[in-house]
């Protein structure tokens, strides 16, 4: 019963990205749409969802005992980036690439995908662990990562230790996370309209991810995509070297199952979105991220319903 409910959950997710793929088809949806969706969900849907979920469901007790959970998604990112320096060697990826290469590697699409697909899982019980992991993503991805693919472009490199990190890694999703907590460890309560406004935006996060994955998948050539050697090195670490390690982490230090399963799904997202465009800005191969963002995102789809029926 729970292998059926968890493939459920996973047709919903495919049958939503078939719909933003078909509508693109049909001339519905384009790139503006598919940006439009982005901020949509970053800027908005997220944020309110985060703030309408927390201040719903936790406590100042519940939510101090989540804490100890941070530990497993931080220590499998750190082993996973020193993997992805290992891997990077021993598959000679082409100058220019390398540090695109190790970041897309070991950090995932932990909010902008993971969230959604969480939901959908799990329901809404599975968005503060969630939450635990993309701290460790964001963090991981706007330090080591944004530094790793500055040193591939040619218009400087990134510091890790600057105001302008500071100021990446919070985001608004991180923002409303960070809102949250203070509003439940002081036990403040916000006006009822004000979380009905907040729950109604946040219930637009999963169909508009999905539809912008749907834009997305549409949008690539797949007949001009060939599988290279590190491009294969860059599918493993998504999806079998990082939710392996998170899961080996899971079970030594015996975390809650819904903890950890909502660790190894997060682990086995495809690559950030924000890697192309972190890309482009510091003169990096940004067409090389773009197409390896697409083709995990569409393995994804393979990849979620496996590691469901192996959780189960």
């Amino acid at each position: 019963m729970i292998i059926f409910n968890a493939l459920g959950s996973v047709f919903s997710i495919v049958l939503m990205i078939s719909t933003g793929f078909f509508l693109s088809h049909k001339g519905w949806f384009d790139e503006k749409t598919s940006q439009l969706f982005s901020k949509l969900v970053c800027n908005l849907a997220i944020p309110c969802l985060m703030i309408s979920q927390f201040t719903e469901s936790f406590d100042k007790d519940k939510l101090l005992n989540l804490g100890g959970g941070l530990f497993a998604p931080f220590t499998s990112m750190a082993l996973g980036y020193l993997i992805a320096v290992l891997v990077s060697k021993l598959v000679k990826v082409n100058k220019g690439r390398i540090g695109t290469f190790r970041s897309m590697f070991f950090v995932s699409n932990s909010i902008f995908i993971g969230l959604p697909v969480n939901m959908a899982l799990f329901g809404e019980k599975s968005i503060p662990n969630v939450l635990l992991y993309y701290i460790a993503n964001t963090t991981f991805f706007w330090t080591i990562g944004v530094y790793e693919i500055s040193r591939d472009g040619q218009s400087g490199k990134a510091n890790i230790l600057s105001l302008d990190t500071v100021k990446r890694i919070m985001s608004p999703p991180l923002l409303s996370f960070v809102f949250a907590i203070i509003l439940v460890l002081s036990n403040v309560h916000l006006p009822k309209f004000i979380l009905d406004t907040c729950k109604y935006f946040g219930n637009l996060t999963t169909p508009l991810a999905m539809l912008f994955i749907g834009i997305t998948i549409y949008s690539v050539n797949l007949k001009e995509f060939k599988l290279s050697l590190d491009m294969a090195a860059i599918i493993l670490g998504r999806f079998l070297i990082s939710p392996l390690l998170i899961l080996v982490l899971c079970n030594i230090i015996n975390i809650p199952l819904l903890m950890k399963e909502v660790f190894v799904i997060q682990a086995a997202m495809p690559v950030m979105t924000n890697t192309a465009i972190v890309s482009k800005r510091y003169g990096a191969d940004y067409e090389y991220a773009t197409i390896s963002t697409i083709i995990t995102t569409i393995l994804s789809l393979l990849a979620i319903p496996i590691y469901m029926i192996l959780l189960s």
